[in-house]
């Protein structure tokens, strides 16, 4: 399955961001980086990146967003503002797998001052490449996009 992938960091992920998305084209994805370039170790604001990561999930230009931060919270924080932006911070494998069966999750944040490059690979590798369960779920997720409206915030369609 080919996917049309955002990815973003601050500082703290600048280089797994670069690793990662070179990865991700050698395995026939399209990517788009948001953040720093590799060789700049200036400190960015983290609410810059994820807005621009999940800006192209909400809009639908891309299947899926990654975050990459010192803990991955700052952005999962930031990228949640958007409606039909699922992030959550994940840890392990076993997350990776549960957000995506369970939540559809669509934007996965990671820290990438928190786990090795390894084991953030072995994350995205599972977090692209599991399916959304649908069923019972489907019906938790309707709740979310009813709470959103009644919030008020932007369908991803205007």
């Amino acid at each position: 399955m080919t996917l049309r992938i955002a990815i973003g960091s601050d500082h703290h992920g600048v280089a797994v961001r670069s690793k990662t998305a070179e990865l991700l084209r050698n395995a026939g994805h399209t990517v788009d980086e948001f953040g720093p370039l590799p060789d700049n170790k200036q400190p960015v604001d983290y609410p810059d990146i994820a807005a621009a990561v999940a800006e192209e999930v909400h809009c639908g230009k891309v299947d899926r967003g990654i975050l990459i931060c010192g803990t991955g919270i700052g952005m999962c924080i930031t990228a949640n503002k958007f409606s039909g932006v699922r992030a959550a911070p994940v840890i392990d494998e076993l997350s990776a797998e549960l957000s995506r069966r369970h939540n559809d999750l669509n934007v996965l944040c990671i820290s990438g001052d928190m786990l090795t490059e390894e084991m953030i690979y072995r994350i995205i590798c599972v977090f692209l490449e599991t399916s959304f369960d649908g069923g019972r779920h489907i019906r938790r997720l309707a709740k979310i996009e009813k709470i959103e409206e009644q919030l008020g915030m932007a369908s991803p369609n205007g």
